[in-house]
């Protein structure tokens, strides 16, 4: 298992090539499922969960070819895939597979559409609080899907062709992404058409949209909270383009104004980041768009303390919640974080405290004291994003600071050290052995 070793102090400068976006690339690999002939996806980041993603679609009978990287400003980032179907026997997302990818889900709706029938064991992913899935089955059963549960697994089963219908998607927490992705894509093949009220409008979903429109479904209204899908017989392969990875290009926003650096960040899609910069902004961070997809961040050395709610799209995404958090720990002044989406989302409160921040957590909510300077310390990952958020800390606090668990990392963030490397940042990957 390994370990970050970071040096802080460093004030980082340079180019960060942002990578294709994790969150687009997982269900686009499972809609993959749904396609006549071979599919060609361009900027396919290199990580560990979509390394899951692949292997259960090739488990499930896809054929999946990667193909080497281009380089980008001296390191080899994202790479195509060439994925197409050569059997259509196997229905079954084995526990083994799933257990690590919450992500894993998205393959329900493919195989109910396609193949008529699905066995997917109830996924897992970050320890970030309860994600249940009853939106994800709600929906599919209302397109005449039918489900039980056997041995951990949950079955479904489509008797003839899934049909079309108007439906509310709404939730507790609001939209549900996965869920609306997972129903959009078995409302592509199903018969009539299927009106999703209540849909999520993140970028995933319009990207993943846009991929199956490639393909020869018909959506409209991807972005908005109201889609309309007429079913179409069949799907056709089709070559397509992942978004940029904007929690990504949030985490390296932060890492500039952390560390007072300066980042030029190319393939960055500003539009979807504006709850982001609008919040940085108020901290004292400053955003130049130098062309269509490049930004130079910047920040004041005075940091200002903000508050701030995590929201669905297009409100502050709770994937960025940690990273933020790590900065305010050096505001002038009292910052105030609620967590609206996953309210038990603060497993890196104890973690930042270790290094010096005063935090205090009351419910949802986390008040923030800004401190002079953290302190590195041995501290511990618990899941994807307060793994970057860490990761940050580190890089401005004095003396070492080690990170274990980083496999989460790894989960999201493609060659992160390497990238932090390139631009002055003082950090290595080590075994645990090396520093017991």
């Amino acid at each position: 298992m390994d370990s970050f070793i970071i040096r802080g102090g460093s004030r980082i400068k340079g180019t960060v090539e942002i990578s294709g976006s994790k969150n687009s690339s997982l269900p686009i690999l499972a809609a993959c499922l749904m396609a006549d002939g071979k599919t060609i996806l361009h900027r396919v980041p290199r990580l560990s969960d979509v390394n899951s993603m692949i292997d259960l679609i090739t488990q499930l009978g896809c054929s999946v070819k990667r193909n080497d990287p281009k380089e980008k400003g001296g390191l080899q980032l994202n790479g195509s895939l060439e994925v197409e179907v050569v059997t259509e026997q196997q229905c079954w997302a084995p526990y083994e597979v799933v257990k690590t990818m919450r992500a894993s889900i998205c393959v329900l709706g493919p195989l109910l559409a396609k193949r008529g029938r699905a066995r997917v064991s109830i996924p897992g992913g970050c320890a970030i609080g309860d994600r249940p899935i009853d939106l994800h089955l709600r929906g599919l059963q209302k397109l005449g899907a039918e489900f039980r549960t056997e041995n951990g697994d949950i079955v479904g089963e489509v008797r003839g062709r899934l049909k079309g219908c108007r439906m509310y998607l709404g939730g507790a927490q609001g939209p549900t992404v996965l869920g609306t992705i997972n129903v959009m894509c078995a409302a592509a093949l199903a018969e009539g058409e299927t009106v999703l009220v209540g849909a999520a409008c993140e970028p995933e979903v319009t990207d993943c949209a846009n991929f199956l429109n490639a393909m020869g479904a018909q959506i409209k209204g991807h972005g908005t909270p109201e889609m309309h899908i007429e079913g179409v017989d069949c799907l056709e392969a089709c070559e397509h383009t992942v978004i940029p990875d904007r929690i990504e290009a949030g985490t390296f926003m932060i890492a500039a104004a952390i560390t007072n650096g300066e980042l030029e960040l190319r393939n960055c899609e500003l539009d979807h980041l504006v709850a982001v910069v609008d919040r940085l902004e108020e901290v004292g961070v400053h955003f130049e768009q130098q062309g269509k997809n490049t930004v130079y961040v910047t920040s004041s050395r005075r940091l200002n303390p903000v508050e701030m709610t995590t929201q669905p799209y297009p409100g502050f995404p709770t994937d960025v919640q940690a990273q933020l958090m790590a900065l305010l720990c050096l505001a002038d002044g009292n910052s105030v974080i609620t967590e609206r989406i996953f309210p038990d989302r603060f497993l890196h409160v104890g973690e930042l405290n270790r290094m010096g921040a005063r935090i205090r957590k009351e419910g949802a909510t986390a008040i923030i004291q800004g401190v002079k300077d953290l302190q590195g310390a041995r501290v511990m990952a618990s899941d994807l994003r307060a793994s970057a958020g860490l990761v940050l800390a580190g890089l401005v606090a004095k003396g070492v600071t080690q990170i274990d668990r980083i496999y989460h990392v790894d989960r999201g963030y493609e060659k992160l050290e390497a990238k932090l490397q390139a631009v002055g940042a003082n950090i290595e990957r080590v075994s645990q052995k090396a520093v017991a």
